[in-house]
């Protein structure tokens, strides 16, 4: 029996090692054990910072940026099997991790950038599920971004049903935004041959002689951003741990290390459709109309506009399109507050109720969507650019997450026979350097 001192020192500790896998079972009913959590993870790969960064590179550059998306998926299931191994293997935390191994110092800066970056995050999912509330049932924006203060509760509730009840929901959702982004992009008529075009590199993409807003490097880096979310290596590194794994027995590790790869690829692939289908539809129905659709509200009313929508467009697909921006912000929420939980604990050690933990996170990322609904009120273009901006800056923070990932993981002090492969870490370290080169320049072209 776990002791109580131990159980708490646990990331997540009450659905940590919660769910039971079967023993010499077959490959599907098995695989069938280990899906789930790498929907959480996917939820952070397909939520509303996306969807402006996406919708707006497809309309100002067609279908070009389809290969940004294509390698940041990649790149998202290479970080994500090393978050997902790390937590199996040591039974840490991306963030327990950091607070063991590294020094204090460095600890806290990792501590303050990982809590913008969450606060990135949550201005793009808190001002998503706000607009799509103020769309749907013309309650008043601040209001509607207000009252997302009760997603904490309505998780708190949820979590006291077991973990595979919220890993359904989220899957439920999931499926909502994918059938209803199919149907969209179906009825909008997209060019096949561009869509297949796109999927293959340009020297183009990456023209760092553009400094503007919706410039391809600055629209790339908030793809990237938006996509290979900094939150989602810490959220992974815990949840992979909700399936009980024998530690006594090395071929048990290894099986829960195989499966929860499966799983993660899997649910990443639904994202990149997800993410490839928000791009194809911004080319195919708003190419030419970018500074139109720059924001939520006017992608909303774009849709029943048939000057900009062309013959498809109806109230209808205005509604469908809500609907679904509210989802991906519910799905969102869920995985950002338990994310907030995992750092604040993984961290700081707080000794804190779970309920007051999460409270406080959502409190505290909240609170800068509160001060920019009120300064620009009802002009949502302002706060849908602030969503474009936080994306960027995700992708500004992600190095900061993956350079101390992938030192954990190719370490073989921490990880024993469990350690990447040289060419593993060598392409790990490659993406941190790459994008912290990127970033640079685009931080010095804004300066």
């Amino acid at each position: 029996m776990v002791s109580e001192e131990k159980r708490r020192k646990r990331s997540l500790s009450e659905v940590n090692q919660s769910i039971q896998v079967p023993q010499n079972a077959s490959f599907f009913r098995t695989l069938k054990a280990f899906l789930g959590p790498g929907a959480l993870v996917a939820v952070g790969y397909m939520d509303p910072g996306n969807w402006i960064t996406s919708v707006v590179g497809g309309a100002s550059y067609k279908y070009l940026l389809l290969f940004v998306i294509l390698i940041s998926s990649l790149i998202a299931m290479q970080l994500q099997q090393m978050a997902g191994k790390l937590g199996i293997v040591t039974r840490q935390d991306l963030a327990q991790a950091t607070a063991k191994h590294l020094p204090k110092g460095l600890r806290y800066l990792l501590f303050v950038i990982i809590e913008l970056a969450l606060m990135a995050t949550d201005l793009a999912e808190v001002i998503g599920s706000g607009i799509a509330l103020h769309l749907l049932f013309g309650w008043p924006l601040l209001f509607s971004i207000f009252i997302t203060i009760l997603d904490v509760f309505l998780l708190l509730s949820v979590m006291k049903l077991g973990f595979r009840k919220i890993e359904a929901i989220v899957s439920t959702l999931i499926l909502t935004i994918l059938l209803i982004f199919t149907y969209l992009v179906i009825i909008a008529h997209p060019s096949l041959s561009g869509i297949l075009k796109g999927y293959l590199p340009s020297a183009s993409i990456f023209d760092l002689s553009q400094t503007t807003e919706n410039s391809k490097l600055t629209l790339a880096l908030g793809i990237i951003g938006a996509t290979v979310m900094p939150h989602n290596l810490y959220l992974h590194s815990s949840i992979s741990q909700t399936r009980r794994v024998d530690y006594s027995d090395d071929n048990s590790i290894k099986q829960a290390v195989r499966f929860m790869t499966l799983d993660s690829n899997i649910q990443l692939t639904l994202a990149f459709i997800v993410n490839s289908l928000l791009l194809i539809l911004g080319a195919a129905l708003f190419y030419g109309h970018a500074s139109e659709i720059s924001a939520f509200s006017q992608m909303y009313r774009a849709l029943n506009t048939p000057s900009i929508a062309g013959v498809v467009a109806s109230s209808f697909l205005s509604t469908l399109f809500a609907i679904a921006l509210l989802a991906s912000g519910q799905n969102s929420t869920i995985t950002g507050t338990l994310t907030g939980q995992i750092v604040m604990e993984g961290f700081l050690h707080l000794k804190m109720p779970q309920w007051l933990i999460r409270l406080v996170t959502r409190l505290v990322a909240l609170l800068p969507v509160l001060i920019a609904a009120l300064l620009y009120g009802s002009r949502e273009k302002v706060l849908d650019q602030l969503i474009v901006y936080s994306q960027v800056f995700l992708s500004l923070a992600l190095p900061f997450s993956i350079f101390p990932l992938v030192y954990f993981t190719s370490n073989p002090k921490i990880m024993g026979k469990f350690v990447n492969s040289k060419w593993n870490t060598i392409l790990g370290y490659a993406v941190a350097v790459i994008l912290t080169l990127l970033n640079i320049k685009l931080i010095l072209d804004f300066l």
